[in-house]
């Protein structure tokens, strides 16, 4: 079932998310909902807080990161089968020269901007069946999944901005927040007071 994902106001995306347990109620069937609504928005990655659940979960499949714009494959030709659910993650090292690339969000729809993160990252996990993870990541891999975490820690990537450049984005923000937005995807909104 495709969820509406939370956009930019609504507080769930500004909380701490909650570690969960084996057995935690409706797991499987929300992993599956998170990925058809991640299709359907067409993104590589959503985090449970976007969709209204605030529990360290996310997914990803960086597939589309694969390919060039007419299939070809691309110097990430490796993402071709990045398709991961993360249960409990946290980054236990980063390392390398930061460096920018356009991001945007599924809660953000409409805006993109650079933003640095470091090239490598390990990362500390439990998949879908609980099982304990610690892993290393590089490249689009390591910054999608540090986007998606972030998520779990109440940051968006427009906190990673310079301030001015917040202060510029501040009424498309807005906008968004009062549901001003052509996604062509399900959104819910939370108006900013």
């Amino acid at each position: 079932m495709v969820l509406p994902i939370r956009a930019y106001g609504d507080p769930v995306l500004k909380k701490v998310a909650k570690d969960i347990e084996p057995g935690h109620p409706g797991l499987k069937q929300l992993i599956a909902d998170m990925f058809e609504t991640m299709y359907e928005a067409s993104g590589v990655g959503l985090a449970a807080p976007q969709v209204g659940h605030s529990i360290r979960l996310f997914i990803v499949d960086a597939s589309p990161f694969a390919e060039d714009d007419e299939g070809k494959p691309t110097e990430d030709a490796h993402l071709k089968d990045f398709k991961k659910v993360f249960i409990n993650p946290y980054i236990v090292e980063e390392e390398g020269e930061a460096w920018p690339f356009e991001e945007g969000c599924l809660s953000i729809p409409g805006i993109r901007e650079p933003v640095e993160r470091q090239p490598r990252i390990v990362l500390q996990y439990q998949d879908e069946r609980f099982k304990e993870h610690e892993e290393a990541f590089e490249g689009f891999a390591a910054r999608v999944i540090q986007h998606e975490h972030d998520h779990l820690d109440g940051v968006l990537f427009t906190d990673h901005l310079p301030p001015l450049r917040r202060r510029l984005l501040q009424g498309k923000l807005r906008d968004i927040s009062r549901g001003k937005t052509d996604a062509k995807y399900k959104l819910r909104f939370t108006p900013v007071k």
